[in-house]
């Protein structure tokens, strides 16, 4: 790489780098959500990076604008300081919206579908895949022995036309 070409390709490197960076660090919490005092307030962060936000469903509620997520992270601020521990808050949530809450659920009854569903559709799209070739190789197999050998004079005509071509 030339080094003037290097020098052209710097600057939007950096540009980008940049933007992914504050993109990365980005909250959706507001201030006037932020609690005065920085130990709830850091429990209140750390339980809302395992709450879902039930509309966006694959992210966090502490990095979700939804309005919802914001409710849910007053919500969770307003149960901190009333006294609630940690995991009195969460069976809160999951008591009003159920397992679906949580960005790791329980692993339960209840929730081997979200466990075991991703891997069972792969398993079955596989076996869908391995079936539908088998089913092509038993419907050409009989069509490919019933083939006749080519007599001599195909034969002698197949090497012709392959010298020709150069092939031979």
């Amino acid at each position: 790489m030339t080094p003037r070409l290097f020098a052209g390709l710097l600057p939007g490197f950096l540009t980008a780098l940049i933007v992914a960076a504050f993109a990365l660090t980005a909250q959706a919490v507001q201030p006037d959500e932020i609690l005065e005092d920085p130990v709830l307030e850091a429990r209140a962060r750390d339980l809302s990076k395992d709450i879902r936000c039930l509309v966006c469903q694959n992210e966090s509620i502490d990095s979700s604008n939804a309005e919802l997520a914001k409710d849910l992270r007053v919500l969770v601020r307003e149960r901190l300081v009333a006294g609630d521990s940690d995991q009195q808050v969460l069976d809160f949530l999951v008591e009003r919206y159920g397992d679906f809450v949580l960005l790791r659920p329980p692993f339960k009854p209840q929730t081997y579908l979200l466990w075991f569903g991703p891997a069972a559709i792969l398993l079955l799209g596989g076996l869908a895949v391995v079936a539908y070739f088998r089913q092509r190789r038993r419907e050409a197999g009989p069509a490919m022995a019933s083939a006749a050998p080519l007599s001599a004079e195909e034969q002698r005509r197949l090497s012709d036309l392959l010298r020709e071509d150069g092939r031979a």
